[in-house]
């Protein structure tokens, strides 16, 4: 591989070039973030109450960012997609429906390729929000509820590239989306729901998703001989059996290395509820899988029984996180 070589004064420039765009950049979000107010709330509100979907629409880099804000605003509860507005021309506008609303993206606010859109929701009555940086646009003007960008210069040299401006637009995207999240309530498990995969997914998983329940749940009754325990605990291979009461309540439980510890020649002959450990620490099914393996790691113990106001649901082993990628 050729690595190029550069002097100590192009390697200077090149950081201050850079650190002069994310200066450039965080004063521009600090001055839209200060610009704000009755338009923004009013977005939510419309967008709050839609009963189909967002459609969010954009030519070029706008485009490009509106992508994005469609999938963040889908991946946080609020049904979303993305419909270039050429394709919008040349028949995707029937994907748009008066049920929906639609996020048009235009620095100038006069794309031309946004005009069949617009045309489109002012003919069907369909609420346009409208992101720009001119308030006398076209978009701005025709919109239902136009979030004008502070005037803020590009961060490029010529000041010319799509810089600061998509970086606020961008930003203003995740302000509605999370904005949106918070009105809703919408949660942890309401977001594993839509993010299943990848490391993200398996953060949010629930003990519920991975436990062995049914007729994989190890139980026994307190009057159960050893012979019943060991054969219990050889068929379901998890290292250990249950011992519940005729309440259906979880008595205790008893392990492997609990049979190592009563070790002795009359073990065969005690019933369960001798040799069993009593109180045993359980988590409840809606507990993340990360947050049991740390019980695990704490107690140093390989399972957990899982209950629910004391009856026993299933039993999460250790094996169980490493097969799902929990730890």
């Amino acid at each position: 591989m050729n690595t190029a070589v550069h002097d100590g004064s192009t390697a200077s420039a090149d950081l201050a070039s850079a650190r002069r765009v994310l200066a450039t950049e965080a004063t521009a979000l600090t001055a839209l973030s200060d610009s704000l107010g009755d338009a923004f709330v009013a977005a939510c509100d419309a967008l709050a109450g839609v009963v189909g979907r967002v459609v969010v629409s954009g030519m070029g880099k706008s485009g490009h960012v509106g992508c994005k804000i469609a999938a963040t605003l889908a991946s946080t509860g609020t049904p979303s997609f993305f419909v270039h507005p050429a394709e919008a021309s040349h028949g995707d506008l029937g994907m748009i429906t008066t049920s929906d609303a639609v996020i048009a993206l235009s620095n100038s606010g006069e794309t031309p390729e946004l005009s069949d859109i617009i045309a489109f929701t002012r003919r069907f009555e369909i609420p346009l929000i409208g992101i720009t940086s001119r308030a006398a646009s076209t978009l701005a003007v025709e919109s239902d509820i136009a979030l004008v960008l502070p005037p803020m210069p590009e961060a490029c040299s010529i000041g010319l590239a799509p810089t600061t401006s998509t970086t606020m637009m961008l930003a203003l995207g995740d302000a509605l989306a999370v904005a949106l999240l918070d009105r809703r309530g919408f949660s942890a498990a309401d977001f594993r729901v839509f993010h299943p995969g990848g490391q993200l997914g398996r953060r949010l998983l629930k003990v519920a998703d991975i436990m062995h329940g049914g007729h994989g749940l190890p139980l026994v009754s307190p009057q159960a001989g050893m012979t019943e325990v060991i054969l219990e605990m050889t068929a379901k291979s998890l290292g250990c059996v249950g011992v519940v009461g005729d309440d259906g309540l979880l008595a205790g439980i008893i392990t492997d290395g609990d049979l190592r510890r009563h070790l002795r020649a009359d073990l065969m002959s005690q019933p369960a509820i001798e040799v069993m450990t009593r109180n045993p620490k359980t988590v409840l099914p809606s507990l993340l899988a990360a947050e049991a393996l740390r019980v695990m790691n704490e107690k140093s113990i390989t399972s957990l029984f899982v209950v629910e106001d004391g009856r026993p649901l299933g039993v999460l082993h250790v094996h169980d996180l490493l097969r799902a990628g929990v730890v």
